[in-house]
C-alpha cells in the first residue's frame, strides 16, 4: 500500500494539526490526532498498523469529532474506520521495532538518522536546537555565522498557499545570524556538552579569505563536526556576498580554499540554485578542497504585489524586495539541480546533503535516490513544527524495511540512472492510454474539458460519463493529474503509435 495511499491531505483537507488538540483529549480510545497527523505527511500504512486489531470507532458516538475545532469538523470517525478496514487489512509488515536502518553518516561523522536542521532561523539559538534534539532530529546547519552586524527587517515572510490553506511556497528576506560571533561560540560549546551525539554544522560566511578561513577555525575549536559555507544566501544588502559569490566559480574555490587550510573538519559548500548549471561551482568547490556539498538554497522571487499599494510582498513600509523562495513548490527544482550533482562524474565520492522543499519522508527518499545522503529541511519545520521529524523518520524506516533494505545508504543515488540529459533517449514508439474507473469518478467533466481545451480532444461526454477515444489520445495523461478524485490511473494498455 506504501505506493499508492488510499487516504492522503484531500481527505482531511479540513484538519488544523493543532497543538495540544482537542481531539486525542476528548477520545476514550486512542490519539486521532496522532493518526491524523500520520496520514497528512504520507504514513497512512503506519496510521493503520498503529491501530487495535478490531475498528476502535464501532459503536463510538465520535467525541473526537465533538470536540474538533475547526469550522469544516474533520470526519475523524470516517477517516479511521477507512484506516483499519481498507488500509489495514493490505499492509504489508508490522511497524518495526527499532529504526536502526536510518543510521547513516556525514563525511564519516556518524548520523543517528539523516535528517537535519538546515541553516536559517530554526537553528538560530540554543533552546531552538535541543528542543530539536530532543525530538529526534541528528543535527542541526547552525544559522550562519558572521562578523557583520546585522538588523532585520519586519516584515520579512510571505507565502502562497495550497487548496488546502497549506504552505506549498514560502519567501523570506531572513539574512544571517544576529548573535555576535563569541555568542554563537558559546552556544556550540553548550550544545555540544550536553548532546554529544548529535551533529553540528556550522554555517558560515566571510567578507574575505581570512574571515573564512578565521571562522572555520574557530567553530571547529568550539565543537563543529562540519562546516557549511555559505555561498549562496540570496538577502545579503552588501554586494560580493552571499549568492554573488556562489555564481562565481573562483571565488567558490577560492573561499573553500581559505576555510579548508583552518580546519580539519569536513566542509561543504552550500551552492546557490540562481545558476543555468550548479556543476562549475560544484567542481570548483571540489578543486577548493571541499568534502561535499549542500545544495539548494533558496530561489530569489518575488510571490506578488498587492493590487491596491503596488507593493510587492512582504512589504516593509510599501518597500520590497527580492527575497529567497522555498516550500513544497521548488521541490522540482531542487531535484534538477540533484540529478545534476548526481550524474557528474567529476563529484562522485563527495556527499551531497540535499534540501529544497522537504516535507514528507518521500520527499527524502526522492533526494536520496538522486544522491543525496543526508537531509536539511527548514520550511516544513516553520508550518509544522519539530514534530514531523517523528513523520520523517517512521515513514522512510518503514520503506527500508518493507522494501528489504538493511541500510539506508543503500539507496543513494539508486534512481540517479533512471534520469536522462536528454529527451533522445526517451523511447517514443509506443502510446500508454489512462485507465478510467467509473466506479470512482462522480462524472465532473473536468477531463473532457483538459483534453479538449489543452490535450487531443479524446475524451466525450455522453450521459455524464467519459469516454476514451483510442485513435485520438496520444498517452499524455493530462486527464489523469487534473481528476479531482483520482478515477483515473496508467493503464497496462500499450498500443503503437498510429494503432487504433
Amino acid at each position: 500500500m506504501i505506493f499508492k495511499n488510499v487516504l492522503s491531505r484531500s481527505d482531511m483537507i479540513s484538519c488544523l494539526l493543532c497543538l495540544d488538540p482537542p481531539c486525542s483529549e476528548a477520545c476514550p480510545k486512542g490519539d486521532p490526532a496522532k493518526m491524523l497527523k500520520n496520514v497528512w505527511f504520507d504514513n497512512q500504512d503506519i496510521a493503520a498498523m498503529s491501530l487495535p486489531s478490531i475498528n476502535p470507532c464501532v459503536k463510538c458516538d465520535a467525541p473526537c469529532e465533538k470536540a474538533c475545532i475547526s469550522k469544516r469538523n474533520v470526519q475523524i470517525k470516517n477517516i479511521i474506520t477507512r484506516l483499519s478496514d481498507e488500509v489495514r487489512p493490505v499492509a504489508e509488515i508490522e511497524i518495526p521495532e527499532n529504526e536502526s536502518a536510518l543510521k547513516c553518516d556525514i563525511c564519516g561523522v556518524p548520523l543517528e538518522n539523516p535528517f537535519l536542521l538546515s541553516s536559517s532561523v530554526v537553528s538560530s539559538t540554543y533552546d531552538m536546537c535541543a528542543r530539536a534534539f530532543d525530538a529526534g532530529w541528528a543535527g542541526a546547519c547552525f544559522k550562519t555565522i558572521c562578523s557583520f552586524d546585522i538588523h532585520e527587517a519586519s516584515p520579512r515572510f510571505s507565502a502562497i498557499s495550497g487548496d488546502n490553506g497549506s504552505i506549498i511556497g514560502f519567501k523570506n528576506i531572513e539574512q544571517l545570524s544576529d548573535h555576535s560571533v563569541s555568542e554563537n561560540m558559546e552556544i556550540f560549546r553548550k550544545l555540544k556538552k550536553n548532546y554529544p551525539n548529535k551533529v553540528i554544522l556550522a554555517s558560515i560566511m566571510g567578507q574575505n579569505e581570512a574571515e573564512w578561513e578565521s571562522l572555520a577555525k574557530l567553530c571547529e575549536e568550539n565543537g563543529a563536526d562540519a562546516i557549511e559555507l555559505n555561498f549562496s544566501c540570496p538577502n545579503m544588502q552588501e554586494d560580493g556576498l552571499g549568492s554573488d559569490i556562489g555564481q562565481l566559480p573562483e571565488l567558490v574555490e577560492r573561499f573553500t580554499k581559505a576555510a579548508k587550510r583552518s580546519t580539519t573538519i569536513p566542509v561543504f559548500a552550500k551552492l546557490t540554485p540562481n545558476v543555468a548549471t550548479m556543476s562549475p561551482a560544484a567542481e570548483a568547490a571540489l578543486r577548493g578542497g571541499a568534502d561535499g556539498i549542500a545544495a539548494i538554497n533558496t530561489i530569489k522571487s518575488i510571490t506578488g504585489v498587492n493590487p491596491y499599494t503596488y507593493a510587492g510582498d512582504a512589504s516593509v513600509r510599501g518597500k520590497s524586495v527580492i527575497g529567497g523562495y522555498s516550500g513544497n513548490a521548488v521541490k522540482p527544482i531542487a531535484l534538477r539541480f540533484m540529478a545534476e550533482l548526481g550524474k557528474n562524474e567529476k563529484l562522485k565520492g563527495m556527499h551531497i546533503s540535499g534540501m529544497g522543499g522537504i516535507e514528507t519522508w518521500r520527499d527524502a527518499l526522492e533526494f536520496m535516490l538522486l544522491g543525496a545522503g543526508s537531509i536539511q529541511i527548514t520550511t516544513a519545520v516553520m508550518q509544522y513544527g519539530y514534530g514531523i521529524i517523528d513523520q520523517l523518520k517512521a515513514g522512510l524506516n518503514y520503506y527500508l524495511v518493507q522494501m528489504g533494505i538493511k541500510s539506508v545508504k543503500d539507496i543513494i543515488g539508486a534512481g540517479i540512472d533512471s534520469v536522462s540529459n536528454t529527451t533522445d533517449d526517451l523511447e517514443r514508439d509506443t502510446v500508454l492510454l489512462p485507465k478510467f474507473a467509473l466506479d470512482k469518478c462522480v462524472h465532473c467533466g473536468r477531463c473532457v474539458v483538459s483534453c479538449n481545451d489543452g490535450g487531443h480532444q479524446a475524451i466525450s461526454f455522453e450521459d455524464r460519463i467519459p469516454h476514451l477515444d483510442g485513435s485520438k489520445c496520444v498517452g499524455c495523461h493530462l486527464c489523469l493529474l487534473v481528476c479531482p478524485e483520482h478515477a483515473i490511473s496508467h493503464s497496462k494498455r500499450r498500443i503503437n503509435r498510429g494503432d487504433s
